[in-house]
Order: C-alpha cells, then sequence, then structure tokens
C-alpha cells in the first residue's frame, strides 16, 4: 500500500508534500500575532521563540495533512475489503458490552441481585 508522501522527514525542506495537497486544514498562525514581549527576555531570544514556534506550527500543519492522508487510505482500504461502519460500530458494542459484563459493578450487582432472587423466591409471600 502506497501512501502519497513524498517526504516526511520532519527536518526536509520538503517535508510533508502530499500529492494532492490539503488546503482546507487550518493552522492557527500564532507565530505572526505580535505581543510585548515577557519580562526578561531579549529581543534576539524573542525572535529564536517566535522562529522556533513557526516551525513547531508548520510541523503540526504536515502532521495534520499526513494523519488526513492516512485516515483517507485507511477508508479506501475499509471500502476495499467491504468493512462498513456499521460493522465497526457492531464490534465496539460488542467489545463494551463485554467490558460491562466482566466489570467489578456488574459481577457484584449480579451477585446481590441472584442473593435477593433467592430470597424472594423462598420467602412466604
Amino acid at each position: 500500500c502506497s501512501f502519497p508522501v513524498t517526504d516526511i522527514n520532519l527536518n526536509s525542506p520538503n517535508k510533508g508534500l502530499l500529492a494532492d495537497a490539503m488546503t482546507d486544514v487550518p493552522v492557527e498562525n500564532l507565530a505572526s500575532a505580535r505581543t510585548s514581549a515577557p519580562e526578561g527576555l531579549s529581543p534576539s531570544e524573542e525572535e529564536e521563540l517566535r522562529s522556533e514556534l513557526a516551525k513547531v506550527e508548520e510541523e503540526i500543519g504536515t502532521l495534520r495533512q499526513v494523519l488526513a492522508a492516512k485516515e483517507r487510505h485507511c477508508g479506501e482500504l475499509k471500502r476495499k475489503l467491504g468493512l462498513t461502519p456499521l460493522d465497526g460500530l457492531k464490534q465496539n458494542l460488542s467489545k463494551s458490552w463485554h467490558d460491562v459484563q466482566v466489570s467489578n459493578a456488574y459481577v457484584k450487582t449480579s451477585e446481590k441481585l441472584g442473593e435477593w432472587n433467592d430470597k424472594v423466591t423462598q420467602s412466604d409471600l
């Protein structure tokens, strides 16, 4: 299964370029928002931090693009395998119900209800 990322090395100048680049993924650009520098921060330190922030924001955007491409690829694989969202929902519900049945609260409640049932059925009501 090929993945349409040309280069995902985050240190590469071509990092995360997708064949069908996504333009609708919003990335907040906090580096461009100018505020006064915190006390004790020199202009060069502030500029270094802003530069690092811009790089991290760019990496976040790249990772969002890569994740979206992976999700599309996953969807294509599921479609080819004939798996539907309903199948996934059924599996999740089945696992969740199993988890409930083996939980301490469920087991203790079932035991207590069994005891009460025995007492009620044995009583002379």
